[in-house]
């Protein structure tokens, strides 16, 4: 299955395309997403979690910037991943090609995959399309909040002086060996999601949306 789809953040094209091909930072922005960790080759390994009713269909893949061209702005990406019960899986490959439109990016994604279990029932009747189409607004928008989002303030002096303290050392956090923590969302609800873009679909039929 094939999807061409386009979204638009009131961002420069820079700064947009810096968040796009930084995964880690961008990867909270997808409901349910969860970066465990990464290769020295680029490969990044996590978890992608859907809640179907009283269930919770869990896959756990890999994705990878293949291919970034900072000159023409554009990036593909491929992505793998199974369902941990065995039942099904998803392999992608996404094509993102930044376009400046004045103040605001034009982003014009491509998604070429294919999808098999509990899933690939969301793929009937057209509904892949509009929760699809529902998921890229909603990540359009927290990318742009991760944009605009002021750096984290660095550590005072003092605050350093004290973390260096036997005492501040005794305070702080235990050390975890170095491990990653994994940046993780909440799993997306799937029927809620499906309501969510059935409701969009009826807007369109009568004009509203």
């Amino acid at each position: 299955m094939k999807l061409e789809q386009s979204f638009e953040v009131q961002a420069p094209i820079d700064a947009v395309w810096e968040a796009l091909i930084d995964l880690e930072r961008v990867a909270p922005c997808l409901p349910g997403a969860t970066i465990t960790g990464h290769d020295e080759d680029g490969t990044y390994h996590g978890e992608f979690k859907v809640k179907l009713g009283p269930t919770t269909a869990a896959y756990k893949g890999t994705v990878k910037i293949e291919e970034a061209d900072a000159a023409t702005h554009t990036a593909t990406m491929r992505a793998n991943g199974t369902d941990k019960r065995g039942q099904g899986g998803a392999h992608a490959t996404i094509v993102n090609r930044l376009i400046s439109e004045g103040d605001v990016t034009r982003v014009e994604a491509v998604t070429d995959f294919t999808i098999t279990g509990r899933l690939a029932r969301f793929g009937r009747g057209g509904m892949i399309q509009d929760i699809s189409n529902r998921l890229l607004k909603d990540f359009a928008e927290c990318v742009q909040q991760r944009i605009e989002a002021p750096p984290a303030a660095e550590p005072n002096v003092i605050d350093a002086i004290v973390a260096a303290t036997p005492e501040g050392a005794a305070a702080a956090p235990p050390a975890t060996g170095g491990a990653e923590a994994p940046t993780t969302t909440k799993p997306i609800g799937g029927f809620s999601l499906f309501f969510r873009a059935l409701l969009d679909r009826i807007r369109r039929l009568f004009g509203r949306g």
